[in-house]
């Protein structure tokens, strides 16, 4: 919703310009005096201010320069009741969007501030556009197949939008993975990203988690306590397990989406965040819909953005592989030690169990891993839990029927060598192995035509 701040001291014209803008569909804060102007400015960043010239206290320069000074791109409207040029002249100079004299007509003052939020919006993209790396940073973990690249390519589209997204897929299939790339990629990325899971709370307690609260409004309640919607203002909030979400707060969230505005748990005084809400779940939402556990019109308001993460044992091979690879480094990464490589036998273990806890399932064994498999520098099926080497016979990585440790390393250095386009000595590191040893197992397996020495 498009928001405004009025600041106006003559409170019969604040109230009148207030209930204009707010029948055209403006969510509105209103201010007498500067000083207050600029309180709710900080508290809600409204996307437009109109201020009058003469104020109590500050003037409209004053509150102009204040407002500039705190942030660079506020767009910000000055109304005067004299045409005084260098006066103009000045608020042009620190910054201000337009500079129009009264009276002023509605439709004006209308066209001036619906301009003024176009060219803030149009700023607000370019600067996201200047700054977004040219290859999103994380998305090359999700594989290279047609069906993880369409996946790519809606979390991408998710995130140039700022309508709410839904997430769907098994547990730990990666929607919170899949959340933070989103805001990441987002205009929003600079503004805070913050989860909660809808199952961890009573109604009560998750209601205060989210909307915040004021001092007495329950037992525990000694002061006031802000929510996670005013926490995330102008950034994401992540709601996990959106299908938890008790019946008596559905309501409350779907108000929220609609308008923008919300009361704390014992409050009168509105509150409007600028928020942008991904939901996720691994439940079938339409049939929790038909068993009315979940409301359909809170249903179709998530939805507006669905995405489906699909279950691992449903990737390729090589994107398991790959999976496998960039968590152990990132985990090796952060504890400081661990395997650098994974051998060939232990990869083939990896690769025929159907993981049915999924991406966080993979991630706590190659944890494990890490932490109790001492000086090793290589992960080897020892290394793995007993379930996994004991549920499936080690596996063929060919398709030509031959089940030996031989064939296996032949077609994952293959495959090594093909993932990095060729450049022999890029292989060597992801293998793990030197320039020479790669060498000599491309003359043993016959593989020496593949790559090249740069």
């Amino acid at each position: 919703m498009r928001s405004l701040l009025l600041i106006e001291d003559e409170l019969h014209l604040l109230h009148a310009l207030s209930a204009a803008f707010e029948r055209d569909g403006w969510s509105v804060l209103r201010a007498a005096d500067g000083p207050t102007g600029v309180e709710l400015y900080e508290r809600h960043h409204p996307q437009v201010v109109v201020t009058d010239m003469h104020l109590p206290g500050w003037n409209g320069l004053q509150v102009l320069h204040v407002l500039r000074q705190r942030d660079p791109d506020a767009a910000v409207i000055l109304l005067t009741g004299d045409g005084d040029i260098p006066t103009a002249v000045e608020a042009m100079h620190l910054g201000a969007e337009n500079y129009l004299t009264k009276p002023i007509e509605l439709d004006q003052l209308a066209t001036a501030v619906a301009r003024a939020h176009e060219r803030a919006r149009l700023r607000n993209r370019h600067r996201h556009f200047r700054e977004r790396p040219a290859e999103a940073p994380g998305l090359g973990a999700l594989g290279c197949s047609p069906q993880m690249r369409a996946v790519a390519s809606q979390v991408r589209a998710i995130a140039d939008g700022d309508a709410p997204a839904l997430l769907l897929g098994e547990s730990g299939s990666g929607k919170g993975w899949a959340a933070q790339m989103i805001h990441s990629l987002s205009p929003r990325s600079r503004a805070p990203f913050v989860e909660v899971n809808c199952a961890s709370l009573t109604a009560t307690f998750l209601e205060s988690e989210l909307f915040g609260h004021e001092r007495g409004a329950f037992t525990d309640a000694k002061a006031a306590k802000r929510g996670l919607f005013e926490v995330a203002h102008g950034g994401t909030l992540f709601l996990d397990e959106i299908g938890e979400l008790s019946l008596e707060l559905q309501p409350k969230l779907l108000k929220v989406l609609e308008s923008g505005r919300f009361r704390r748990l014992g409050g009168t005084h509105e509150i409007t965040a600028h928020v942008r809400v991904i939901a996720a779940t691994n439940l079938e939402l339409e049939r929790a819909v038909r068993a009315q556990r979940f409301r359909a019109d809170l249903f179709y308001r998530l939805a507006v953005l669905p995405l489906t993460l699909p279950p691992l044992r449903e990737r390729g091979r090589d994107e398991i592989a790959d999976l496998a690879f960039s968590i152990l480094t990132e985990l090796r990464r952060r504890h400081g030690r661990g395997p650098t490589r994974i051998a060939s036998a232990a990869l083939a273990v990896i690769l025929r169990h159907p993981w049915p806890g999924n991406i966080r399932q993979l991630r706590n064994v190659l944890e494990r891993v890490v932490l109790l498999a001492g000086e090793a520098e290589e992960l080897r099926p020892e290394h793995l839990p007993a379930e996994l080497r004991g549920d499936i016979p080690a596996p063929a990585l060919s398709d030509d029927g031959d089940l030996s440790l031989v064939a296996a390393e032949r077609q994952h250095i293959a495959r090594v060598l093909a993932r990095c386009g060729g450049n022999r000595l890029q292989a060597a590191r992801v293998l793990g192995i030197t320039r020479s040893t790669l060498y000599k197992r491309l003359r043993e397996y016959g593989l020496e035509q593949i790559g090249r020495a740069s």
